[in-house]
């Protein structure tokens, strides 16, 4: 694991970032509060009144792209608008695919959701390579490196990722990419078996399941879409070109793949979709605050035990648990 104090060699925005936040008192970054109530508990924090939590944001701007080694660096405020257009120019792509083109990339990584091309391209931690973030003590910390290489023990670079503020906090990224796809297609049928389809398709980016309807997107050239186009047919259902379909913007709950088969019987009565192959189910509804899921002991001693020693006063971002 490649974790150390970057102090000579961070930017002048992280420096700027790392000043404000100081090494004392309650801090939270703000972002484009797209997500902001993820994690967060409905009573008050603990004895932090809400008043007394300092606010600041995160430097901006896209600080590098570098299309022969498909990795971009970024700083942490940076809007996902904007952030993937100066990507298309260069024929790249880094599928965060946030909620809307407000959210900042550290408020993306910190929440730590994958968007919904997860089939296709991994988890959102895998994108993540290199990160310079603001400790408890103010101190600038560098975790990663942009390169692609194994660790040993916790891999901080990536614990970031859905730990919503609480461990550090992020200002600047070094992001995985891939070649941006030519072309997006989207398909339907009210007649498809969502699970044949998984098992047909190639390298499908999305695959949803509303229990009346089945989505797919592909990506690609024109070459991958026809052959894909190809094997949608040998599922003997009735497929038509659609537009994007609208993922239900309240909550999100994780099941294992292969019991996404039961979702017409556990949501009876809701607005859900399900994406095969990922194990995810999006509910309707609003993100409201909501309890978290009961965890193991060992689990929770675990998340305990890593805020201890990330975070010993429990300055960052009270009020939310990862």
């Amino acid at each position: 694991m490649s974790v150390s104090l970057a102090r000579s060699n961070a930017s002048a925005g992280m420096k700027d970032f790392a000043s404000e936040v100081g090494a004392q008192g309650p801090v939270r970054v703000i972002g484009g509060r797209t997500q902001w109530n993820r994690g967060r508990k409905a009573a008050s924090a603990g004895d932090l009144s809400e008043n007394s939590v300092r606010e600041i944001t995160a430097p901006t701007g896209v600080l590098s792209v570098e299309p022969a080694e498909l990795i971009v660096r970024v700083s942490a405020g940076t809007l996902w608008g904007d952030l993937d257009r100066a990507l298309e120019s260069a024929g790249m792509l880094c599928p965060l695919d946030a909620p809307t083109e407000r959210s900042t990339v550290g408020g993306i990584l910190s929440v730590g959701e994958s968007g919904f091309r997860r089939l296709r391209y991994g988890h959102i931690r895998d994108l993540l390579l290199e990160a310079h973030y603001v400790n408890s003590a103010g101190l600038i910390v560098k975790a990663g490196a942009p390169v692609v290489k194994n660790v040993t023990g916790f891999d901080l670079c990536r614990l970031l990722v859905g730990s919503i503020g609480t461990l550090g906090l992020i200002g600047e990224v070094v992001l995985r990419c891939r070649p941006r796809p030519q072309q997006q297609v989207w398909f339907e049928s009210a007649t498809a078996n969502p699970f044949d389809v998984r098992d047909r398709l190639y390298q499908p980016s999305f695959i949803g399941w509303t229990g009346d309807k089945t989505c797919v997107c592909i990506e690609g050239s024109p070459v991958e879409i026809s052959a894909e186009r190809t094997s949608l047919r040998t599922t003997s259902a009735d497929w038509a070109e659609c537009g994007p379909y609208a993922i239900p913007g309240g909550r999100r709950i994780s099941v294992r793949p292969s019991d996404l088969r039961r979702a017409p019987e556990e949501f009876v009565g809701q607005t859900w979709l399900a994406e095969i192959g990922v194990g995810v189910i999006h509910l309707g509804g609003t993100d409201s605050v909501v309890a978290r899921p009961a965890l193991s002991a060992s689990v929770q001693q675990l998340n305990e035990d890593l805020k201890r020693a990330y975070d010993p006063s429990g300055r960052f971002n009270p009020g939310v648990q990862p």
